[in-house]
């Protein structure tokens, strides 16, 4: 049965695509009728359009709800175990700590991208969906990240310099990050970015 390939396929919680589920000879509309009635028995919700899950056990008799963010992972950050996005914009300037606004929606460069940049709504969650400036691999998505996050550090940043400077340094040390892994990435970004590196005592060097 449908339900039983999901729950072997998926498991609880998380989220299946409506377009890449295959499930024998049932062409898209059966299968969308289908997911429709199992939504109706209970056994699969419906996040949004295209978007299901089976309920997760949890001390709520609805079963917990399916989180926007991986829904965010699925869908544009990572694709058949490889990585193909990363959040950005001030959504990683507040997770990194130089900020502790926590905006409205999510910016998200990936390469599923179609734009240069668009809106798209998942459930309640807001997306500012962006192309990213090279295609984004498992080996330079931490780099692509951080070179975003220092292009615009000036706009972003709430916190005095040194603070912003040591969160920096720190952060490359934990992930083993330096300025040749960083090197040849910067062409693809504004003149900008050389000034906020050499304010921030990360230019020609991570430990300068």
């Amino acid at each position: 049965m449908l339900y039983d390939f999901l729950v072997k396929a998926y498991g609880q919680g998380e989220p299946i695509f409506l377009a890449d589920v295959s499930y024998k000879d049932m062409k898209p509309a059966m299968l969308r009728q289908a997911m429709s009635r199992l939504v109706e028995k209970g056994q699969l919700r419906r996040f949004d359009k295209g978007i299901y899950y089976i309920p997760d056990t949890s001390i709520f008799p609805t079963g917990a709800l399916l989180s926007s963010d991986k829904v965010i992972e699925r869908r544009y950050l990572s694709d058949k175990g490889q990585r193909c996005g990363y959040i950005s914009g001030q959504n990683f300037a507040n997770q990194f700590g130089l900020t502790t606004q926590v905006p409205m929606s999510c910016t998200v460069v990936s390469n599923k991208a179609t734009t240069k940049e668009r809106r798209i709504r998942l459930g309640q969650q807001e997306i500012i969906l962006r192309q990213p400036r090279c295609t984004i691999t498992k080996q330079n998505f931490l780099v692509l990240q951080i070179l975003d996050l220092l292009a615009d550090v000036d706009r972003y940043s709430e916190i005095e310099q040194a603070e912003a400077r040591q969160r920096f340094k720190d952060y490359f040390g934990r992930v083993a990050m330096n300025f040749s892994s960083m090197e040849q990435y910067l062409s693809y970004y504004p003149v900008k970015i050389f000034k906020n590196m050499y304010e921030m005592g990360l230019l020609y060097g991570v430990s300068a």
